[in-house]
């Protein structure tokens, strides 16, 4: 996978290569501070240490503002950090941008997604179409079982 940048929580930049860890987990959400995307980074808060021991990064990614990242990330105590992609240049790149049904009308959103990649850059799984429940657990189960 070719290398990205893009803004994120903490002043910081993205870069794709370079990334100390043996995997990098890049989920994908529609809004911060709605109820499934809440639910989705507690999720992953919560379980924080699991993927740490695993020696994965968690990089949560939305069209919001930095400044909606920050207050998110901070309401949340979140510690790991978001990636801003207000022009959807990431979420092309990842093709998570589609048309969805909301209250019965069509509008074009994030498909919420989970993207494993490794030390190498090579994308080793995906999830697409996502269900918050049970997700994380997911996430955690395939990468225990690599080697």
């Amino acid at each position: 996978m070719a290398n990205f940048s893009a803004p994120m929580t903490g002043e910081q930049t993205f870069e794709l290569n370079g990334r100390p860890a043996r995997y990098t987990v890049l989920y994908f959400y529609p809004k911060d501070n709605t109820p499934g995307c809440t639910t989705e980074a507690m999720n992953f808060r919560d379980r924080y240490d699991e993927f740490n021991a695993l020696d994965t990064a968690i990089y949560g990614i939305s069209r919001d503002s930095l400044r909606s990242h920050e207050g998110f990330k901070t309401k949340l105590g979140l510690p790991f950090d978001l990636i801003s992609d207000p022009d959807e240049t990431v979420c092309n790149r990842f093709d998570v941008m589609k048309m969805k049904n909301m209250y019965g009308k069509k509008v074009r959103g994030v498909e919420r997604s989970t993207f494993v990649i490794d030390a190498d850059g090579k994308l080793v799984k995906e999830w697409r179409g996502v269900k918050v429940n049970d997700h994380v657990q997911e996430v955690l189960d395939f990468l225990n079982g690599q080697p």
